[in-house]
């Protein structure tokens, strides 16, 4: 069977988790669940489930890569891949195929983001292992999408046909990808049986997902495979540096999974959550008898409920009448919001950049 190869995704920012994540540290690199492990350190340990550390890749921004190798003991410092600028995931794959390609041509590769929550790490797996068996006989591009349980507007969404294609029954053609739907969409996904919540994660084989890219993103495959002889040699490096920030700022999920012929897709349920949001930390925590999520045991409430209150462990706060409101009070700068606003947290970021600066960002 061909080698694995696991991709970490972990060169995001993370605004919608402000003022917790910021540029400086984002969300990948906190113990947001407070579980004495950061989200990426997760992922690097559920990975070590599917292949070897030296096997295991993490691309990030350039300025995170000091922060990468303190926080992933045992992983090769040479398996951290620096982006030179932010493109989105496509280039970020890109790169990453062509880096695995000069090592084992052959290979398969597991794509993950490096901020998600598996709670049952088992059946990821399981699943996840399956999926590189038939990677790597068939030409494939797998998701991995998970049984919706609620009308979620925040995540996209995968429509699969039971067209099994010398697969098993688990395996499901996908049909359509739709980005993030309204709410009144998302319960008919929800109510058709035939959705699923599109969690990021990919598996496919190096020559698959190069004949792909070149089909279908030729621009950004053809933009890497000009200095292809230069990946896995000491002017790798030089090379990306000087292409990369030409690299259109395109999604993978647009810019290939969307367009190619042979996309299949596994439902899945093993405790996913993107945790791309305050009120996705708020569903999946604790909640007093008041239903609202406390992080600091100083905090006292009075006549309110639904909240997501996390303030520092040494400072007293008092609330008192409020009622289903994020509030995150966090160095210099304190959000106050109402959960179902949540979404406005990435455009209230963009305002601060344009009218203070980068200082509380």
């Amino acid at each position: 069977m061909s080698d694995t190869y696991c991709v970490i995704m972990a060169g995001g920012i993370g605004s919608r988790f402000w003022p917790v994540s910021t540029t400086q540290l984002p969300k990948q690199f906190h113990d947001i669940l407070g579980t004495g492990e950061t989200l990426l350190q997760q992922t690097y340990r559920r990975l070590q489930k599917i292949t070897d550390p030296s096997r295991i890749l993490v691309v990030t921004h350039k300025n995170y890569k000091k922060l990468v190798s303190k926080q992933l003991n045992g992983l090769p410092v040479e398996n951290i891949i620096a982006e030179p600028a932010r493109r989105n995931t496509a280039p970020c794959i890109a790169y990453a195929a062509f880096h695995i390609q000069s090592k084992d041509p052959e290979a398969v590769m597991l794509i993950a983001p490096s901020d998600h929550l598996v709670s049952n790490e088992d059946e990821f797996t399981r699943i996840a292992k399956k999926a590189i068996r038939i990677a790597a006989e068939k030409p494939y591009l797998f998701t991995l999408g998970i049984k919706p349980h609620r009308p979620d507007t925040g995540y996209g969404y995968i429509q699969f046909v039971d067209q099994e294609e010398e697969t098993d029954g688990e395996v499901k053609k996908v049909k359509t990808f739709t980005e993030k739907p309204n709410e009144e969409m998302a319960q008919q996904f929800i109510d058709s049986g035939d959705f699923l919540w599109n969690s990021g994660i990919f598996i496919w084989s190096v020559p698959t997902v190069m004949q792909e890219m070149d089909i279908h993103m030729h621009d950004i495959y053809a933009t890497f495979e000009q200095g292809s002889e230069h990946f896995g040699t000491s002017e790798e490096k030089a090379f990306v540096e000087k292409i990369y920030p030409t690299c259109q700022n395109e999604s993978i999920d647009y810019g290939l999974m969307e367009k190619s012929k042979d996309v299949f897709v596994i439902p899945s349920e093993f405790g996913w959550s993107d945790l791309g949001t305050w009120g996705s930390l708020y569903q999946l925590s604790d909640q007093d008898e008041n239903e609202n999520v406390i992080y600091n045991k100083k905090t006292m409430t009075y006549d309110s409920s639904g909240n997501l209150i996390r303030v520092p462990k040494d400072k007293l706060a008092v609330i008192e009448g409020l009622n289903n409101f994020i509030v995150v009070d966090e160095g210099d700068s304190l959000l106050i919001c109402k959960r179902e606003h949540e979404q406005l947290i990435k455009s209230f970021v963009n305002d601060i950049k344009l009218k203070h600066g980068d200082q509380h960002l």
